[in-house]
């Protein structure tokens, strides 16, 4: 058991946005908070441009994998925040569960990813202080 809060960024492809905003939170938060992402439909591999943006700014998110949702993963998160994905979250009583309105990165360079890093990283930024770490 732990007394960390957790958090699963969801959307569809798990490319994207789910993976900048775990990356954000992991390297904001450390250790003092659990991070999950996962995609409804999760792509091969995560955009490369995505990448590129997170590592501007000394993020290195080149070794994750987009991963499948679950409902084990809704049910052991605290929050649970989507990005995109429509309905096919899980909802899970006494779970938070927030809805992040962001452009999809899929398809874009890294010009057109940057602003919502950005937007990104204030939401994650912003959420920490909710949740008091």
């Amino acid at each position: 058991m732990t007394d960390r809060p957790s958090v699963l960024f969801v959307c569809v492809h798990n490319a994207g946005r789910s993976q900048m905003a775990a990356g954000w939170l992991r390297h904001l938060a450390g250790d003092r908070v659990e991070v999950r992402s996962a995609g409804s439909a999760p792509a091969e591999s995560v955009n490369p441009a995505v990448v590129a943006a997170m590592e501007e700014v000394g993020i290195d998110i080149a070794d994750q994998k987009p991963r499948i949702l679950t409902s084990d993963a809704v049910e052991v998160s605290d929050v649970c925040i989507t990005m995109g994905c429509g309905d096919v979250c899980p909802v899970f009583p006494g779970k938070r569960y927030l809805d992040w309105s962001l452009p999809d990165p899929a398809g874009q360079g890294v010009a057109a990813v940057r602003p919502i890093r950005d937007e990104i990283e204030q939401r994650v930024r912003t959420l920490l202080a909710e949740l008091g770490v």
